[in-house]
């Protein structure tokens, strides 16, 4: 078969051919017709996911839609272990697949899943997220974080703060969704005023970014914070600004802060699947915006590197069988 194939982790993949998996007991191998390029891949080809275990070579990719032998579609996670779903073909394990449904777009359901799936599963099976409650997404400029708006006014935030570093995308997520937004541009710690000003009193943050953003973010909201005895729930999905913080003791004394994850191992994969029909029926009933790319599997090396309008998800198309 071919496939996106990486061979060194300081180079994009290339497109050559790859040997095509034997399914083990209870796998079926698939046609694989779409596979997203996620911020989750990239980190996986370059070998510093947190999952990787930095053997050479890999087919990068961690979902897709892909055709059963009998003809039917799926939207599929792929099993850890297994070459990655940026192939022709890749091994498919049913019990973390569900059927797409009749009508729905395999580049937009491809392009979607990965992305609203950390939010959606964050507010559904990490917190005891209600209705009526207000949402704080840090790093809402970024495809994920633009999806994280529109999920969480889905499932019934009465606000949502909208926090990031472009003000031209700021302003486009009031109409997704965002009922506040706050620039973190210019001078870090007048940011953080800002930030802690719009959003002191929120329920829950979904990060995106960690790093010394999060640092001055968590640093604001709790000293703007009315009542610092409310529950303040904040889940950390994403690492764009860096990998770790230093976390002062007193911010776990003098507020009423729960700092949780939210990924592989923090939720089974039995629980991420069954979160998967839910999702897919809000994607095909054109609930979410998505803005989705698709590219030819060939082009991999160029797409890898290319820059890609704010908040558009690139798509490869594999299979030409």
């Amino acid at each position: 078969m071919y496939a996106a194939v990486v061979r060194s982790f300081d180079r994009p993949p290339r497109y050559e051919q790859f040997e095509t998996p034997r399914p083990a007991d209870g796998q079926v191998l698939v046609d694989v017709e779409a596979a997203g390029l996620h911020p989750r891949v990239r980190s996986g080809a370059a070998g510093t996911h947190y999952t990787s275990d930095g053997r050479l070579p890999l087919v990068p990719g961690v979902d897709g839609v892909g055709r059963l032998p009998d003809g039917r579609r799926v939207y599929f996670v792929a099993d850890d272990g297994v070459p990655g779903t940026m192939a022709d073909q890749a091994l498919l394990d049913p019990r973390r697949s569900v059927p797409l449904p009749e009508g729905a777009d395999p580049v937009v359901i491809a392009a979607a899943m990965n992305p609203a799936m950390s939010s959606w599963v964050a507010l559904r099976r990490r917190v005891a997220f209600r209705g009526g409650q207000s949402v704080l997404v840090l790093g809402a400029t970024g495809s994920a974080g633009r999806m994280a708006v529109q999920v969480a006014r889905h499932l019934g935030a009465a606000r949502v703060v909208a926090a990031g570093r472009d003000p031209g995308r700021l302003e486009a997520l009031a109409g997704l969704g965002a009922t506040d937004s706050v620039s973190l541009a210019g001078d870090p710690e007048e940011a953080a005023v800002r930030l802690g000003v719009a959003a002191a009193d929120v329920d829950v943050v979904i990060d995106y970014t960690w790093g010394a953003s999060t640092e001055r973010a968590m640093s604001a909201l709790i000293t703007h914070r009315s009542d610092r005895s409310m529950p303040l729930d904040w889940i950390q999905i994403g690492s764009t600004a860096g990998p770790e913080i230093t976390l002062p003791s007193f911010m776990l004394r003098a507020a009423n802060l729960r700092i949780m994850g939210s990924g592989q191992g923090s939720v089974t994969a039995a629980g991420i699947v069954a979160e998967l029909p839910s999702l897919m029926e809000r994607l095909v009933a054109g609930a979410f915006t998505v803005d989705a790319r698709a590219v030819p599997l060939a082009d991999v090396e160029a797409a890898w590197t290319a820059t890609e309008a704010p908040g558009r998800r690139v798509v490869f198309l594999p299979f030409t069988g």
